[in-house]
């Protein structure tokens, strides 16, 4: 990537990012769940940020809340800076309701022109066999799947620690196992479930990511860590290219820190990357446009 001379500041250099569509340093932004997220707001996060976003994420079926008008507002706005725009994990509710209930679901999701579908199962007991089915339909049906896995039985919600010790985790191979499952069924990347790993626990168990990555790649998998804490050590641990989930108010604290031009005292200096010459770096490594100071209406690519 040569230097973004759109960028303020464009004479100081920063850590190099390559542009969208990026299949590392992929940044998923939680939308409304703690608090309201509607256009307005949301115009003022991609005015200003925008070209580090990849995934705008509806958690806890928030859009199931919302005027029609009001998502189609929010989703058109994601698109028109190239940020794709995804369910959540609201499947899980509906999967309670019957198949009939998922299958009007996952075509409501496809005339709403959401990109992605979150299947996650951290509530619900639920056979791997209809979860790959299920990530197939959704394949099927031109929207992009993105399974979660992860460790912890009963994640998904804010329980307690002694909550979730009670129900126990589970051996990270079986996440591995379901994780290879459904790739090879057509998703494109598995998000891993912070529960059991460093959310809601005594210790993290560091471990478990690097098992993750060893196994898939580090382009595969994406790691929930909506937590200064939490993002700052897997840049740490495996650099400005991992696949992050935060929450939307944390875009801008993360990015300073993948860039390097930020960061706490543990990692102050040391965040840094390295493409080799810009002109020989191919098309993955074009510039960066700010597309803050270009969006473009239509279907997001990133």
């Amino acid at each position: 990537m040569v230097k973004d001379a759109e960028r303020s500041f464009s004479f100081l250099p920063i850590n190099e990012r390559n542009g969208k569509p990026r299949r590392t340093g992929v940044t998923e932004i939680r939308g409304p769940y703690y608090s309201p997220l509607g256009k307005r707001s949301l115009l003022d996060i991609l005015e200003t940020m925008g070209a580090y976003v990849d995934i705008f994420k509806f958690s806890g079926g928030s859009f199931a809340l919302m005027p029609e008008n009001a998502v189609r507002d929010i989703i058109e706005t994601c698109h028109g800076f190239y940020v794709q725009v995804s369910t959540g994990g609201f499947i899980e509710h509906v999967l309670t309701l019957g198949y009939e209930a998922v299958d009007r679901y996952l075509e409501e999701c496809k005339r709403m022109e959401f990109d992605i579908v979150e299947v996650s199962s951290g509530f619900i007991s639920i056979p791997d066999d209809d979860l790959v089915r299920l990530v197939e339909k959704v394949r099927n049906l031109g929207l992009l799947p993105k399974p979660e896995v992860g460790i912890q039985f009963g994640a998904g919600g804010a329980s307690s620690i002694s909550e979730l010790e009670a129900e126990g985790v589970s051996d990270p191979s079986r996440a591995i196992r379901q994780a290879k499952r459904y790739l090879e069924a057509g998703a494109h990347l598995v998000m891993i479930e912070s529960e059991g790993i460093t959310e809601q626990v005594k210790s993290w168990r560091t471990d478990v990511p690097a098992r993750f990555i060893d196994e898939l790649g580090l382009d595969k998998v994406m790691f929930e860590a909506a937590d200064p804490e939490v993002f700052s050590w897997y840049v740490k641990s495996y650099g400005p290219e991992v696949n992050l989930f935060v929450d939307h108010s944390q875009i801008v604290q993360l990015e300073c820190l993948r860039s390097g031009i930020w960061g706490t005292k543990s990692t102050w200096g040391r965040v840094v990357s390295y493409k080799g010459r810009p002109e020989a770096t191919g098309e993955e490594g074009a510039n960066l446009r700010h597309i803050a100071s270009h969006p473009k209406a239509g279907r997001g690519t990133g």
